[in-house]
């Protein structure tokens, strides 16, 4: 798929994305990285308002259509090497996996294999955290395969939980972690 000696990242989201600004905001003075495009699966999702923002297009697919090869399509139309999940809640289609192996990324808020699965993002994850009186937490950025959260470990780092944290506490140490790690990972992994 790579044509040029530009890595060519296309980012999915499905809420927020305020990772996605994270991730964007740092490449923006690399010239070996492009982010082609944001594609999310809800069109109301303020990651489309932060793509404005930052003069990135932006797409929304249905289910059905990650499924029946238009998100693929687009991929392809726009050269795109590896695929990036920052709050993306859909399972990735089979179609997606097998275009690209080993060339989508996840970041999940836990240290899988705890808290991870279908349900298990956001919110949720830190709750069960927090519930299960957990002194630690932390990130994993790992690769996509057929099921939820299971690919292959890339990263992982922790921080630590104290008994009084609520799960608004551990999200934002959480969040730290994402915003300090993700982009950097990403970048290891291209060159």
């Amino acid at each position: 798929m790579k044509k040029t000696n530009i890595a060519k990242i296309a980012i999915f989201a499905s809420g927020s994305g305020s990772n996605a600004e994270n991730i964007i905001r740092y490449f923006e003075k690399n010239d070996s990285v492009k982010i082609v495009s944001i594609v999310a699966n809800k069109a109301d999702a303020y990651v489309h308002e932060r793509a404005r923002d930052l003069n990135i297009p932006s797409y929304t697919f249905s289910k059905s259509e990650f499924e029946n090869g238009e998100v693929l399509k687009l991929m392809e139309k726009q050269e795109i090497d590896w695929i990036v999940l920052a709050g993306f809640l859909l399972k990735i289609s089979k179609n997606l996996l097998e275009a690209y192996p080993n060339k989508i990324i996840n970041i999940h808020p836990a240290l899988l294999p705890k808290y991870g699965g279908k349900g298990m993002y956001g919110s949720q994850v830190h709750e069960a955290v927090v519930a299960n009186r957990e002194t630690e937490s932390g990130i994993t950025i790992h690769y996509v395969n057929e099921n939820y959260d299971e690919g292959a470990i890339i990263f992982q780092t922790q921080c630590e939980i104290s008994p009084n944290d609520s799960a608004e506490d551990v999200a934002a140490k959480v969040h730290e972690l994402e915003y300090r790690w993700f982009p950097e990972v990403i970048e290891k992994l291209f060159f």
